[in-house]
């Protein structure tokens, strides 16, 4: 359930005794594992960990305004949430959340960035630490940036145009034909420089000749 509380604070004063405690030990768990260079805060009516304006200007592409967010916990109606998008962005990541999740014995309810678990005992907490400490703040804008890069856009998520690509794949092309035609200069005149050489010395022997001739 969306919240409208401004702070973590008041968010958890209005959950009901047993989801806070749930969310308030998941909560633990996050902040002792989060890289320093995320902040927590309210974001989208749930508490958020993103990747502060201070550290990424850009904040989220598709708002700006808002920092980059990489993980948040929240109580729904049915369950309490965690979410990962670092597991969900990431192929390899979430191969290894599964599996780490599945050695726990505990079933996992998991879709997209997700993860739901009704009762505290259902989550595996030494995963969701460990999902969030290799996570730091610099390696998930850099594969965020690569994301966005893959669909075609720049890190301020605006899309590259055709005309710059066709611009630099010229400009590239013009480079390679300049420098080839500066090596192949290099050579022509290599190759008369030794014509002349060759050419010069029987001449040189031949006046030789003519003067012990004389």
């Amino acid at each position: 359930m969306k919240s409208s509380a401004t702070t973590v604070k008041d968010y958890l004063a209005s959950l009901p005794a047993d989801r806070r405690a749930g969310i308030e030990a998941v909560r633990k768990v996050i902040l002792k594992n989060i890289d320093k260079d995320y902040d927590e805060s309210m974001l989208y009516g749930m508490i958020g960990y993103a990747v502060p304006h201070r550290v990424w200007p850009l904040g989220y592409h598709c708002d700006p305004k808002k920092p980059l967010m990489m993980a948040a916990l929240s109580s729904q109606k049915d369950n309490m949430t965690v979410y990962l998008m670092s597991v969900y962005s990431d192929k390899a990541e979430r191969a290894w959340f599964q599996k780490a999740w599945a050695k726990t014995g505990k079933k996992l309810n998991m879709g997209g960035c997700c993860i739901r678990f009704k009762k505290l005992e259902d989550a595996a907490l030494d995963v969701i630490g460990e999902a969030i400490r290799r996570t730091p703040a610099k390696a998930y804008v850099d594969s965020y940036v690569k994301i966005l890069a893959s669909t075609g856009r720049g890190p301020d998520g605006k899309k590259i145009s055709k005309k710059s690509s066709k611009k630099t794949s010229k400009n590239t092309d013009a480079g390679a034909a300049a420098k080839k035609k500066v090596a192949t200069t290099k050579t022509s005149t290599t190759k008369t420089s030794t014509t002349k050489t060759a050419t010069t010395k029987p001449t040189t022997k031949k006046t030789a000749k003519n003067l012990t001739k004389r």
